[in-house]
């Protein structure tokens, strides 16, 4: 079974930095064992594999003048050597990975049965190699350095496609790469462009440099590659490698970045010291004349002033949602609070209405803009809702104007009528029973109704219904009620916009 690729992940790229000697290449592998078992993280190490004998052209085998042909061939292994170096890699708790830049190379990595495939910059478009790859069960990491937008498209539909568990790596070919050349909004613009591929950062900057990496955690990044060696006095160290103290104040910067960062996939509650010292600077709710128990607290009878009391109701609590009673009499500049009012919130009721709405739209498949404003018409209080009431989503109003009408199951409009607006009733799913001036008749799916001016209607659904609104312009004091109670509820709308999330 092929392994999953975690999160965070740090692989630690070897390369050719064992130098052809496995016994060096053993004392890395261990050296950086001891670095990583400090951390909480997972950790892969990887290898590169290329079949020599048929990788480098017949011609070319033995050239000193060709930089890696040269590279390649003095940093020769055996087979038997790379396993050596793979057992010591799961001795040392590593995850095991490897690069082939050919096709034998795969075979190789799927002998070894190692974690994952690593597909180099330079084979990002390799056709007849990624042929090859995904015919195994091994997740596959890419690196796109160099690629083009165009190549980048095709590589991750044809991974896609193939149903791979797959991640591609933001990556620049420069060794060691400078700061103005390592382009880290480029993990922004692939996450935007490939938001259900795991997007990571190989990384070959000045291995002194931990800053990098606090920015690309700050990006989200959870995926990482940096090639390591040990320096010897028989092997020195390339100029974009890090030793194993590079690496740990690399991984040292990263957990700080996270520390810093938190958490960023919901919003969160604030702490409790927060809260208190925000409190501590809100104004109080105070009564502004003498009242007496049983009354609702309206606007009027309170004013809001600093300090406040400690536990008392500050002016944050109160809005348009907010229902203050008082249990007991409260004297004039008397902090209200919860030992002297009840306090009832609205905002958790409208939400479920309008979660109430969002199912019954996704039941119905009709899709809504996701940025239409959402109006909780509540005629006779959110109490009554169920009995009485509608919600009005609006598409557009210009001089023209496209509403979506949801009654709800069990719901009545009351009778009203509009002066100026003429307007018509497209019925999309439900049952409706439309009553004009005291007319009642039955309107079912596909039934058309225009409502003229001045012209009074009712309407009510048993088990719910959508209704779709084509009207002249909408103008919010063209609507009047024949019960004089609702036209008396100033605060008989509730409006969302934030609603579909």
């Amino acid at each position: 079974m092929s392994a999953i690729i975690p999160a965070p992940l740090f692989v630690l790229e070897m390369a050719n930095n064992h130098m052809g000697d496995v016994e060096h290449g053993l004392s890395v592998i261990r050296a950086f064992g001891e670095v990583c078992r400090d951390f909480p993280f997972r950790f892969a190490f990887k290898l590169q594999y290329r079949d020599l004998d048929t990788f480098i052209h017949p011609a070319a085998r033995g050239r000193d003048d060709i930089k890696y042909v040269k590279r390649f061939s003095e940093t020769r292994l055996s087979r038997p050597d790379f396993d050596r170096l793979v057992d010591a890699m799961r001795e040392a708790g590593f995850m095991t990975m490897a690069t082939p830049f050919d096709e034998p190379s795969v075979d190789v990595i799927e002998a070894q049965n190692l974690d994952f495939i690593k597909i180099a910059s330079c084979s990002f478009t390799d056709w007849p190699l990624l042929e090859r790859v995904v015919l195994s069960a091994k997740p596959i990491i890419a690196s796109t350095a160099g690629a083009s937008l165009d190549q980048i498209d095709r590589v991750v539909s044809f991974l896609m496609h193939r149903h791979k568990d797959f991640a591609i790596l933001h990556c620049v070919g420069e060794y060691p790469t400078p700061d103005e050349h390592m382009h880290l909004s480029q993990i922004d613009f692939l996450r935007n462009r490939y938001p259900n591929v795991r997007i990571g950062f190989s990384t070959h900057e000045n291995p002194d440099h931990t800053d990098i990496v606090k920015l690309a955690v700050a990006k989200g990044v959870t995926l990482f590659e940096k090639h390591v060696g040990v320096p010897t006095e028989k092997y020195p160290q390339n100029a974009y490698s890090a030793s194993p103290a590079q690496v740990r104040a690399w991984l040292e910067a990263a957990q700080h970045a996270w520390v810093l960062c938190g958490e960023g996939e919901t919003r969160l509650p604030p702490n409790p010291e927060e809260a208190n010292s925000l409190r501590s600077l809100q104004r109080g709710v105070f009564a502004r004349r003498a009242i007496t128990a049983g009354e609702t607290i309206q606007r009027e009878d309170v004013y809001y002033a600093f300090p406040p009391q400690v536990g008392q109701f500050t002016a944050n609590d109160w809005s348009k949602y907010a229902e203050l009673t008082s249990t007991t009499a409260i004297a004039q500049d008397a902090a209200v609070a919860p030992n002297n009012a009840l306090y009832k919130d609205g905002r958790a009721r409208v939400w479920d209405i309008a979660q109430r709405v969002k199912a019954l739209l996704e039941r119905t498949h009709i899709v809504v803009p996701g940025s239409a404003d959402l109006e909780v018409s509540h005629h006779y209080g959110l109490d009554r809702f169920d009995e009485f009431g509608l919600v009005l989503i609006t598409v557009v109003n210009r001089c023209y104007c496209k509403k979506l009408l949801v009654i709800l199951p069990g719901q009545s409009h009351p009778e009203q009528y509009h002066k100026v607006k003429e307007e018509t009733f497209h019925v999309v799913y439900g049952e409706i029973t439309l009553v004009l001036d005291g007319v009642s008749s039955v309107c079912q799916p596909g039934d058309v109704v225009t409502i003229e001016p001045g012209t009074r209607h009712a309407f009510s659904s048993k088990d719910g219904a959508v209704i779709e609104e084509i009207s002249t312009s909408h103008n919010t004091d063209d609507s009047f009620y024949t019960d004089e109670t609702i036209m008396a509820n100033k605060q008989r709308k509730s409006l969302l916009t934030y609603w579909m999330d």
